[in-house]
């Protein structure tokens, strides 16, 4: 992996860490259908309109539409809906810690798809984060968070699974578009069905167009969607998806730091345990991660 490769990912990690904060803050002020809706719809647009100005192509082929659609669908549609909901019921940082179920699903993904193979430590790695997001999402430590906490750790584990989803479609389609294009049109085809959503089950006249508003969002669309988006592709058409994916183990010490810092979070020792067999479980996975053998 070279230095830039790193960087990229590193990048990547701390705009994602950052999103649950943001969406915490915003969840106020919009209904949050309609906020993930406009996150995706507005993100989607910077880098089309970008690649449009830089002379980027339009993705071209049957099967490269069909997994900007896929892509669409799981990261963007099912991830920003389990977000957007989780954000109501637990805390940003828990949130962000769980949601690290997503390698783990993913490199599950990536044997049968990618042909990116776990050796034995690879495969104990899975057992250990699993177990590790048990202890985690256990509800008797987090008892005094919200109401609807189990419902909240739902919407992060469906979040995960659409975001492992889109990352193996995301995978597959590296090489045959061009990066911001690519991820510019998965965007608006993922929000779609969102803006669907939540005209169908929401009032969408509660949307407050504030500065704050406006500013919060301008934030999760174009650093921690578009940018994010754009820098992870282009990650993914140099190493492989499992390899990559280690360098999410950074995503839940970010997010915590953040909770800690502006939220006033703090974590039971059951959970901060779970947190550590989480991350020890993905950092075995990127361990027994083999090379892809497509």
């Amino acid at each position: 992996m070279t230095v830039g490769t790193a960087l990229r990912l590193l990048a990547v990690m701390m705009l994602w860490a950052s999103c649950f904060p943001l969406i915490t803050i915003g969840l106020d002020l919009a209904p949050h259908i309609a906020f993930a809706a406009l996150r995706a719809a507005v993100a989607g647009l910077c880098l089309i309109v970008l690649g449009a100005l830089c002379g980027r192509p339009v993705p071209d082929g049957g099967c490269a539409w069909i997994l900007i659609v896929v892509v669409g669908l799981g990261a963007t549609s099912m991830g920003f809906l389990g977000m957007f909901h989780a954000a109501e019921f637990i805390a940003p940082g828990l949130a962000t810690v769980i949601a690290n179920v997503q390698p783990i699903i993913a490199a599950l993904l990536a044997g049968v798809f990618l042909g990116e193979r776990l050796d034995a430590i690879g495969k104990i790695g899975l057992v250990v984060g699993l177990a590790g997001i048990a202890v985690i999402a256990w509800p008797g430590p987090a008892a005094d968070y919200v109401e609807g906490y189990s419902l909240g750790i739902a919407y992060v584990v469906l979040a995960a699974i659409g975001v492992a989803v889109g990352n193996i479609a995301m995978k597959r389609l590296t090489g045959q578009a061009d990066p911001i294009m690519a991820m510019g049109f998965q965007l608006l085809i993922g929000a779609a069905p969102l803006a669907l959503l939540s005209v169908q089950s929401e009032d969408v006249t509660l949307l407050k167009w504030s500065t704050e508003f406006v500013l919060i969002l301008a934030a999760l669309s174009i650093l921690g969607s578009s940018l994010a988006f754009w820098l992870w592709f282009e990650a993914l058409e140099r190493v492989d998806l499992n390899r990559a994916n280690a360098f999410t183990f950074l995503v839940p010490i970010f997010g915590l730091m953040i909770g800690a810092a502006f939220f006033g979070e703090r974590l039971e020792t059951v959970q901060v345990g779970g947190a550590v067999l989480v991350l020890t479980g993905i950092l075995l996975v990127q361990r027994g991660a083999g090379s892809s053998v497509r």
